[in-house]
């Protein structure tokens, strides 16, 4: 495969272009794998360090805004030098953070790792995005997002089950111990079976700190920053559950860890499930009426759900039927938003895939974040979360649709 000039899909056989996407799959799943393989071994980490569990929580936040910030980095670096270059850099920072995770004794430590850690994964994140821009139009590009959610689907399935299974074989260290070895082998992959996208002809000639400008002119865009908002409102939504499971599933309803990645493992289906029916929904219904419908229905189990905490309704069954409701719609919500935010945009495409990562995992840590700060031992800081994600997320995605119109 070429490297300095574009390569476009139609150009690739069909075994290139198994790769091609199996690679960007990988790429959009390292915040799943780095976040959800280690969840079962909160407890024991916590023992082990000697720190709060809510210290353990909180490197969920920690990764999160990592990902927030370290990804700003990336966009004009993306624009101007192209794709492979930073994406490789990065994942290099991510194998050294790991190894780094692995060896830590601290609270302090962890902490410190993991943004690193996040620092070096959001390089696949944005450039995942950009390439996916660099190559497909709006509607083609909603469903390449669904194609890659099939993939990025697969880690919040095996992620936690495999994390459960490599707790009782080497404890927690062994499970950043596999992160390394998935760092490595999608840095490998990379550097020989991803082409540039961004041909140098398309690049950005001007200096760094002239193309960092174009954060401003992407937040005065209304129509992007409401896209980037309702974007970030799903991430709020999924990790609030995220960061409130455990305690839902663990400790208030005595399941063992390993049980713990099954049920975890059935949420992530239903993600699946709902970005494998946006493909065929985008044959007949545009991007903009699946997001509104979606969060909509995202909105009514939020609030559903935190009825039946508040009153016992239905109790662990009820609770368990509207997750997965809610996380089905995020299946349907996170390929539609992206591409309409990513639209308008084709020179600055890496630029605006980086504030787009920054805005969502922003929200996202801070809907993780109030989960913990608010915590009181019961689910209701995780379900009243996710209810107000899910309701600011459909003003924004509404409000955007209609600036887009005018």
């Amino acid at each position: 495969m070429k490297t300095e000039a574009a390569v476009l899909p139609a150009e690739m056989s069909r075994a290139q272009l198994t790769f091609f996407v199996l690679i960007l799959g990988a790429l959009t799943a390292f915040s799943a794998m780095s976040i959800d393989m280690y969840l079962p071994a909160f407890p024991e980490m916590a023992r082990d360090l000697n720190i709060p569990l809510a210290t353990v929580q909180l490197s969920v936040s920690a990764f999160l805004y990592g990902s927030a910030f370290g990804q700003l980095f990336y966009g004009p670096l993306a624009d101007r030098y192209g794709r492979r270059g930073p994406l490789l850099a990065g994942l290099a920072l991510y194998v050294l953070s790991t190894i780094g995770c692995a060896m830590v004794h601290t609270g302090s430590g962890l902490l410190f790792w993991r943004v690193a850690m996040a620092v070096g994964g959001g390089a696949g994140m944005v450039i995942s995005r950009a390439v996916v821009r660099d190559l497909y139009d709006t509607t083609e590009a909603a469903r390449m997002f669904s194609l890659l959610m099939l993939i990025m689907g697969v880690a919040p399935i095996l992620a936690p089950l495999g994390g459960g299974q490599i707790l009782l074989i080497t404890g927690w260290r062994g499970i950043f111990g596999f992160l390394s070895l998935f760092g490595i082998v999608s840095l490998l992959a990379a550097a020989v079976g991803l082409p540039e996208s961004l041909p140098r002809e398309r690049r950005q000639n001007r200096s760094l700190a002239e193309m960092t400008k174009v954060y401003g002119h992407l937040l005065k865009n209304r129509q992007y920053l409401r896209y980037a908002i309702a974007l970030g409102c799903v991430a709020g939504c999924n990790f609030a559950y995220i960061s409130g499971a455990p305690l839902l599933f663990i400790e208030l309803h005595g399941i063992s860890p390993q049980q713990f990645g099954l049920f975890f493992a059935v949420n992530a289906f239903g993600l699946i499930g709902g970005s494998q029916a946006n493909r065929k929904l985008l044959r007949s219904h545009s991007p903009q009426r699946i997001a509104a419908v979606a969060f909509g229905v995202n909105a009514a189990a939020g609030v559903l759900l935190t009825a039946a905490v508040l009153t016992g309704a239905g109790g662990f069954p009820l609770q368990a039927v509207l997750i997965f409701i809610a996380l089905c719609t995020t299946g349907l919500l996170y390929p539609n938003i992206t591409a309409l935010a990513m639209a308008p945009f084709d020179r600055a495409a890496g630029s605006a895939s980086a504030l787009l990562g920054t805005i969502q995992y922003t929200l996202g840590a801070s809907g993780g974040a109030l989960v913990g700060l608010f915590s009181n031992g019961t689910a209701v800081p995780m379900t009243v979360t996710m209810a107000l994600c899910g309701v600011i997320g459909l003003g924004a995605v509404v409000t955007g649709t209609r600036a887009r119109r005018h």
